[in-house]
């Protein structure tokens, strides 16, 4: 079945509806994040993405959006959707990445019954079902070549036939499509026909990565853990380790990655949210301690390992500090100062760093 349906909303859940809206709202004040439609972001790069949809919202024509994984190409797609006149009537979106080659056309087109192995009865597809609304096609540069003729047609004169089928059938879809490739590459390596790339591409759009999106990573990360504590009640927040890590791993999974990491760490933390740099997590392995011994695993970041040797030394000494101060060749206020700077570390920033 399509993943939009319209059908009338029971009381109850348009409470909750309202309660998830409101708790989006509050996150989003919290983090001082721009948004626009299902996106979020204040980066000059998102600003004109967002300019780019404001005017071909507003027509029909046909978009291609571009991007890496992650970067949340349906919820452009969505954007476009509930900022056109289209926005009362149906959003179906298709990964046809992840649908067989031999049920593809089917699947979009319909069936008729008995026009192959089990096909016990006939089916409306995934453009009838959409039918003054609008498709989205994610991952569009998977499907074969052969089956790309018939959505060639379907986008030109807007009608088609079903699998099995006589009768021509009309709909009216506005169809916007997605790819994690270069189209042009797409066309040379992995089949795209020239002629559909450009039908599709009628306004190219480009998501982009979150590596170029200026001060996006830590608001949006913000946002996220924002939304969690309105919806848990809790008030945690990131510590100065993590806000670190926000800034400078380039988060190659883009907004997925991010907000499955705010998540994760939302999980594990008590208080302050920690986020392990992903590079430096294996590497970051705890000291190991064998009676007066402790090893370091190799590729530990220096001011990590200098931590573990301070608490390891300390934890030795019973807690002594002076006698841990003396094996470590420092003054007592110096070794005050960095236990001090862990503790902060530890309890993330105070309310007026949020």
């Amino acid at each position: 079945m399509p993943e939009s349906t319209d059908v009338e909303t029971p009381a109850a859940a348009r409470d909750d509806d309202a309660a998830a809206r409101f708790a989006k709202n509050l996150a989003r004040d919290a983090a001082g994040l721009e948004s626009y439609g299902m996106l979020y972001g204040s980066s000059p790069s998102m600003l004109e993405l967002y300019e780019q949809i404001e005017r071909v919202a507003s027509t029909d024509a046909t978009v291609l959006v571009v991007g890496e994984s992650g970067t949340g190409k349906e919820l452009v797609a969505r954007t476009i959707h509930d900022r056109s006149s289209r926005k009362n009537s149906p959003f179906v979106a298709v990964n046809c990445g992840a649908i067989p080659d031999s049920l593809i056309e089917a699947e979009l087109f319909g069936h008729e019954r008995g026009s192959f192995t089990g096909a016990v009865q006939g089916r409306a597809g995934y453009f009838e079902h959409a039918n003054g609304g609008t498709l989205f096609l994610d991952e569009v540069t998977e499907m074969m070549p052969v089956r790309q003729v018939k959505l060639l047609r379907a986008l030109e004169t807007g009608t088609f036939y079903r699998v099995g089928g006589t009768e021509l059938q009309r709909t009216d879809v506005r169809v916007i499509a997605a790819t994690n490739r270069d189209p042009l590459v797409a066309v040379k390596e992995n089949g795209l026909r020239e002629d559909l790339m450009y039908r599709l591409a009628v306004f190219p759009l480009r998501a982009p990565p979150l590596r170029e999106r200026e001060g996006d990573r830590e608001l949006l990360a913000q946002h996220f853990l924002a939304e969690l504590n309105a919806q848990e009640g809790t008030n945690k927040a990131f510590s100065k380790r993590a806000k670190e890590t926000l800034r400078t791993y380039s988060w190659p999974g883009n907004v997925r990655e991010l907000k499955n990491s705010v998540y994760r760490a939302f999980i594990l933390a008590e208080k302050a949210v920690e986020i392990e740099h992903p590079r430096l997590a294996a590497r970051s392995k705890k000291a190991v301690t064998q009676g007066d011994a402790m090893s370091i695993w190799v590729g530990t970041p220096l001011a990590e390992a200098q931590r573990q040797i301070i608490l390891g030394t300390l934890k030795h000494c019973g807690g002594d500090k002076r006698r841990a101060a003396k094996a470590l060749g420092v003054s007592l206020k110096t070794l005050y100062n960095r236990l001090g700077a862990y503790e902060d570390e530890d309890d993330g920033p105070s309310s007026s760093d949020t």
